[in-house]
């Protein structure tokens, strides 16, 4: 559901795309069909997706805003940044991480 919505959030997805089957994302990613189908049931009920029985789950609306303009000069900045990191010898585990903390801190300044 997660992927999905980054994706819906980003202009990836948009309306009337299809959403892989059931099936493929339980091969891809090995996990519970019982998993999947809740998980497009409830991008159902947002609103976000409509399964088409026989055809498949079509994407219904977005979640991109305003702000999707800005997403490319962003984009290259944390491009920058990552690149920084990794010369730093981080590893992904390591910037996650160090990402994560900085963006909740972050927050929770805004916040307070």
């Amino acid at each position: 559901m997660r992927q999905v919505r980054h994706a819906l959030r980003l202009g990836l997805l948009r309306e009337g795309d299809q959403l892989p089957t059931v099936k493929d994302v339980v091969a891809r990613l090995a996990i519970n069909p019982n998993t999947v189908l809740k998980a497009y049931r409830e991008l159902e009920h947002d609103g976000l997706v409509a399964a088409r029985p026989g055809v498949g789950t079509f994407v219904t609306r977005t979640l991109t805003d305003a702000t999707l303009a800005a997403h490319g000069p962003l984009r290259q900045d944390l491009q920058r940044w990552l690149t920084k990191a990794r010369m730093a010898g981080l590893d992904e585990e390591s910037i996650e991480a160090l990402f994560m903390t900085t963006f909740r801190t972050t927050s929770q300044k805004d916040v307070a």
